[in-house]
């Protein structure tokens, strides 16, 4: 495996350091996105916010406009809270202890386990998707990986291994950081869930699954619920270049983030009876756009229009198009920002003669 890491790892800018800060922004960028969509995201946040006490004292709005895209936007709040709490409490330096790191907001056992070994090269264990898929594989483990059962064992041949690892570095002939993250490698590179490339695999031999016949039925993970479809409607209203938005409130989905207004459409409610409709007039469609956030499946289509004499659409804020580049948006109102720029031509300048 080490071999085999050390040959194909992919280079990786926060491979290139053993800065904790460093490896916890990727780790926690990496949850349920894929390496290429990072990439950009975490030299961009880098840049903008290069430590600890920066990411503590930015504003809320700077962290969510670096984080703007990437979803799942309570992993860019919990990031803020961490890095407060390590300020308060560890003198703004990462601690290094497990216990205080799985302690900070927003940190699991697997990330804990990855901060742990890849920056200090502690024997902790890692168990994200990819290292579920190869011991799963290679040891030729049934059930469900996420059973506690299943799940427990997992983690214990994670443990078990790392702890190899750390007694093989008297030699220098492992390190903890470079088993883990090779096993993450591994999984990400040719250990996949379909079409793994087992010629190319360096622990083929050792395979349970493979010599079984069982690698595409591993591990054996249950179908997820059917997907929920929903349906929103929003309204771009502009009055004097200026175009209504409003910011979502705390403790709920996309949290502080900015987006026109808009409504779920019941299926069942004609356009006519929506509340909007009773106040504005004009509308027409703009463009409709579809995403997915967690379980369901949205559809949002977008409306321009315009409000009728005195009436008004709740609170929000009136601001033109440059003003609203600034503000973070929830992804699926910055495509409809986005598609609004590109029908208004920004103003001219004025002539100085």
């Amino acid at each position: 495996m080490l071999n085999w890491f050390s040959r194909n790892a992919r280079d990786l800018p926060w491979r290139q350091t053993r800065d904790p800060y460093a490896i916890w922004i990727s780790e926690i960028m990496l949850q349920q996105t894929q390496v290429k969509t990072v990439l950009p995201y975490w030299e961009r946040w880098m840049k903008n916010l290069p430590a600890i006490k920066s990411l503590a004292r930015a504003k809320p709005e700077t962290v969510l406009k670096l984080w703007e895209g990437l979803g799942y936007y309570t992993r860019a709040r919990n990031l803020q809270k961490a890095a407060k709490t390590i300020e308060e409490n560890h003198g703004g330096i990462f601690p290094e202890n497990f216990d205080e790191v799985l302690a900070l907001p927003g940190i699991g056992p697997y990330t804990a386990g990855a901060i742990c070994s890849i920056a200090f090269d502690q024997p902790t264990p890692i168990l994200d998707g990819n290292v579920m898929r190869v011991l799963t594989r290679i040891y030729g483990i049934e059930g469900d990986p996420r059973e506690p059962k299943t799940n427990r064992t997992l983690w214990n041949l994670s443990e078990a291994l790392v702890k190899i690892a750390a007694r093989r570095q008297e030699t220098l002939m492992a390190s903890c950081s470079a088993l883990n993250q090779s096993l993450m490698e591994l999984g990400a590179l040719v250990c996949t869930p379909r079409q793994p490339k087992c010629p190319e695999c360096p622990v083929q031999k050792h395979c349970v699954a493979l010599r079984e016949g069982k690698v595409q039925l591993l591990p054996e993970i249950a179908e997820r619920a059917p997907a929920t479809k929903r349906h929103f409607v929003a309204f771009v209203v502009e009055r004097k270049g200026r175009f209504l938005v409003r910011q979502r409130p705390e403790a709920i989905v996309n949290a502080l983030l900015w987006e026109f207004p808009n409504l779920e459409r019941n299926d069942s409610t004609s356009f006519s009876e929506n509340e909007f409709f009773r106040i504005a007039k004009d509308a027409l469609p703009i463009c409709s756009i579809k995403h997915s956030i967690t379980r369901y499946r949205m559809t949002l289509d977008a409306f321009r229009a315009t409000l009728r004499p005195r009436k008004k659409f709740g609170p929000g804020k009136w601001l033109s198009i440059p003003e609203l580049r600034e503000l973070p948006f929830a992804s699926a109102h910055r495509q409809i920002l986005d598609h609004l720029a590109r029908r208004i031509p920004p103003p001219r300048l004025q002539s100085s003669n």
